[in-house]
């Protein structure tokens, strides 16, 4: 006999824990407890956010009339070549936001329980990875309306935006996906809010502050091989030359090869973490 009074809260998480919700509706609602959870948290969502806007302001102050050497800029100085690198930058201070939730779970027992019911461990991993790359487009968003507020225009108009939006979540997937992994590797807070830290030296290893053709050297080498110059090139462009098919195409496949990379490292760890168990 069912209890009248069950919440629709509890009665979702027994239809998925009952394996009675098809695999969507399972990821669906993984990802939104997730997201309530993060939200009842939101210092944590902060820092990064003043940490990009930050860095923004300092870089388009100092540095934005001395980039007259940057062609294309659509009017913006240089705030729409930086902005790109601020919103990575935000990706990468919120990757881990996410995965501080499973490793609450993890250090509480609550996973294991969830191991244990027919729930799918496709959902137990692309919640976690959804609801931080979702934080991180919303992160972007907002990063994005500061520079607008400084005075960015945007060569592609609103749609545009939305793109750009949109290559932050793309990449927030992969990013997301490392740190899932680090928490199911580790099921340390410690360790997993280390881990967001690996992929700082990527941010540097590309054309962060010149254009791709102006570096020289190993440099050039290593960020023609580094998947972030790719999604910064299409977001510089869709920012401030206008569609460009190619450089679009580049960054989603770049966004897209990093994300089943990370998922799949993701699925190991998830393999390691049962085998202990």
């Amino acid at each position: 006999m069912t209890t009248p009074h069950l919440s629709a809260q509890s009665y979702r998480e027994t239809a998925v824990r009952n394996n009675q919700a098809s695999l969507p509706l399972q990821i669906a609602l993984v990802t939104w407890r997730n997201l309530v959870t993060i939200f009842r948290t939101p210092t944590a969502l902060i820092p990064p956010l003043v940490i990009s806007i930050f860095f923004l302001v300092i870089y388009e102050s100092t540095l934005g009339k001395a980039a007259g050497f940057i062609p294309n800029l659509s009017g913006n100085s240089y705030l729409g070549f930086i902005l790109p690198l601020s919103i990575v930058s935000s990706s990468l201070s919120g990757s881990g936001i996410a995965a501080q939730n499973l490793v609450r779970d993890i250090e509480s027992g609550y996973f294991d329980k969830l191991l244990l019911t027919p729930v799918s461990r496709t959902a137990l991993l692309l919640g976690p990875i959804l609801a931080g790359a979702l934080i991180l487009g919303i992160q972007a968003s907002v990063v994005i309306s500061v520079a607008m507020l400084l005075g960015l225009q945007s060569a592609t108009g609103f749609a545009g935006l939305a793109a750009v939006v949109g290559l932050a979540i793309l990449l927030g997937t992969g990013f997301a996906g490392f740190t899932v992994s680090a928490a199911l590797g580790s099921g340390s807070a410690a360790a997993t809010q280390g881990a967001s830290f690996l992929f700082f030296p990527l941010t540097f290893l590309t054309a962060s502050f010149v254009p791709l053709e102006l570096l020289d050297g190993w440099l050039q080498t290593a960020a023609k091989l580094n998947p972030i110059t790719y999604v910064l090139e299409a977001m510089r462009g869709l920012l401030n030359t206008g569609w460009d098919s190619t450089a679009l195409l580049q960054g989603v496949a770049a966004c897209l090869i990093l994300g089943v990379a990370m998922y799949a490292l993701a699925v190991y760890a998830l393999r390691v973490r049962t085998r202990r168990s």
